[in-house]
């Protein structure tokens, strides 16, 4: 459909799962897209797999990192010669860690890319879209930024702030055609969630994955990047400020056991 077609755009955490799958449907939508990563060789090979179906260029940098930010941004301007979105999608885990062994240290790693990258992303590439009078931002977010028991604290937390800075960031941004939207995600099976899968198939267990959500399964990146693909696009010309949950419904009820048949 080419949904972006013309438009210029920046996906990072893109060298795997939700990230790569963003940037490559983008480009397939008609974006010239920066795939950013601190990965090298996953953007590189995201790059590689989006060469036939639009511009891909890879860039290794941190989200957390001011400067680094403030590079990749200005390669994508340089490059395609503006920015029309930017999907701040980069996340780490923090683990398991129980509550009272976790260090300050692991929480300030956590927030600095969970939270403080998004922000980066937002203080430089809106200034460069209000010029414009348009733009598209999107922030992933997670359902663990919305209840407890989806997944550590540090994440957690640093989940619920990108809700939070989206929005104000959207409020912040009255009257300049940019918008600014979060995306939830439930169980999605990526690097990150990896571990859980792995224990999951040693069990013997995998049937029993995403069993508390209504859909009764786990997602996959694609189906996360659709709705970033939608929230870029100018089909949510009138969404702006929200937190969508991409979950198997999973957020849409208390936790319960099912009643045996």
């Amino acid at each position: 459909m080419q949904r972006l077609k013309g438009k210029s755009a920046i996906v990072t955490g893109a060298g795997s799962g939700i990230g790569r799958a963003s940037a490559l449907l983008f480009a397939r939508e008609g974006a010239s897209v920066l795939a950013v990563d601190r990965e090298a060789a996953g953007v590189a090979e995201t790059a590689k797999l989006g060469a036939g179906s639009g511009a891909v260029i890879p860039f290794t940098g941190d989200v957390g990192d001011e400067e680094q930010v403030k590079a990749f941004i200005g390669k994508a301007v340089k490059d395609f010669g503006t920015l029309d979105v930017i999907y701040a999608n980069a996340g780490i885990s923090g683990g398991l860690i129980p509550l009272m062994e976790q260090t300050v240290e692991q929480w300030e790693e956590v927030l600095r890319v969970n939270l403080i990258g998004p922000f980066l992303a937002i203080k430089h590439a809106a200034p460069i879209m209000i010029e414009k009078g348009r733009g598209a931002i999107v922030c992933t977010a997670s359902v663990a930024g919305l209840r407890a028991n989806a997944a550590g604290h540090a994440y957690s937390a640093s989940k619920a702030g990108v809700i939070s800075l989206v929005q104000t960031t959207a409020v912040s941004l009255t009257g300049t055609g940019v918008r600014i939207n979060a995306i939830c995600p439930g169980l999605i099976e990526t690097g990150m969630t990896k571990f859980l899968f792995d224990a999951a198939k040693a069990r013997g267990s995998v049937n029993k994955i995403g069993q508390l959500n209504p859909t009764q399964r786990s997602g996959v990146p694609e189906e996360i990047a659709a709705m970033a693909l939608f929230l870029a696009s100018d089909e949510a010309s009138y969404v702006n400020g929200q937190a969508f949950p991409v979950d198997g419904g999973l957020s849409s009820s208390h936790p319960f056991v099912r009643p045996v048949k």
